[in-house]
């Protein structure tokens, strides 16, 4: 018997979580994905299927995506641009990772912007 390898579980997980959660108008999902060198935030509003707002640790800010500072970084930045869009709160999808490390660490940075998750 074969075993999932740890992106299938994930999306297994991922699956499970966007069930439940879902990106509204008045209360957009703010996607996480994470890469061994980058990690990337998207706001979306899932009735339109739109990106209202996004930030990467692989833009040219100079952070590095593969650490907490660069997490947090990018975190600051996706709230700030949600802020300029309107948007006041939003609903957090982790993507299937554990609530842990770098993923936490931009939650809390976007909490400390502004944004209410």
């Amino acid at each position: 018997m074969a075993r999932d390898s740890k992106n299938q579980i994930r999306m297994r997980i991922h699956k499970r979580i966007r069930s439940r959660v879902k990106g509204t108008p008045d209360r957009p999902r703010l996607a996480v994905f994470r890469s061994v060198k980058h990690i990337y935030a998207q706001v979306i509003d899932d009735t339109q299927g739109h990106t209202l707002a996004a930030a990467s640790s692989n833009e040219k800010t100079g952070a590095n995506g593969g650490n907490l500072a660069g997490a947090k970084s990018v975190g600051k930045l996706v709230a700030e641009r949600a802020r300029d869009k309107g948007i006041q709160a939003v609903v957090f999808d982790r993507g299937g990772y554990h609530y842990h490390g770098r993923v936490k660490a931009l939650a809390d940075a976007a909490r400390e912007a502004g944004l209410e998750l």
